[in-house]
């Protein structure tokens, strides 16, 4: 059997084992107030945008309210339009910076329902590329992100500020 050497994938490993630790990752970064170390690619009143640092392809990102709830029905009127306008932004922005060929966007509500933190609601924004599915998922049980997290986050950055 090839081995794929990951070794960052070993904190996330570690998160989802750890049953003592029942901190939120979305409210720990915003704590934190470290934007770039938490890859925090723009913040609006009500929610920020951050990439995913285990993502499914590259460029996945994740929309999120800054208030901890677990459903859509928990947000204020004003905190879910904020929430819907920030992923529409990010979609553009994704477009501008990627040029991805769509995308598939999601929301897995409960644990059940594949929610990897079920407390805190967030929108996953998946870009997708003719091709970008090959046999590595199949065969090796390997998905291949073609950039890394900093280099995109700085790419995403740029484009956002040049907006502004």
């Amino acid at each position: 059997m090839d081995k794929l050497w990951a070794p960052w994938r070993l904190d996330y490993i570690n998160l989802l084992q750890d049953k003592k630790k029942k901190k939120c990752i979305f409210c720990a970064m915003l704590k934190e107030k470290n934007d770039q170390k938490n890859f925090i690619v723009t913040r609006t009143r009500y929610s920020f945008c951050v990439l995913n640092i285990y993502p499914y392809n590259n460029g996945h990102l994740l929309i999120v309210p800054y208030r901890h709830v677990s459903g859509l029905s928990n947000l204020r009127k004003e905190e879910r339009e904020d929430l819907f306008d920030l992923l529409l932004s990010m979609k553009m922005l994704v477009k501008k910076t990627l040029k991805p060929g769509g995308y598939n966007i999601g929301i897995n509500l409960g644990k059940i329902a594949g929610a990897g933190f079920p407390g805190h609601l967030h929108i996953h924004l998946v870009p997708r590329w003719r091709g970008d599915v090959n046999f590595m998922p199949v065969v090796g049980n390997t998905k291949i992100i073609s950039q890394s997290l900093k280099v995109l986050f700085q790419r995403l950055r740029a484009c956002a500020q040049e907006k502004n």
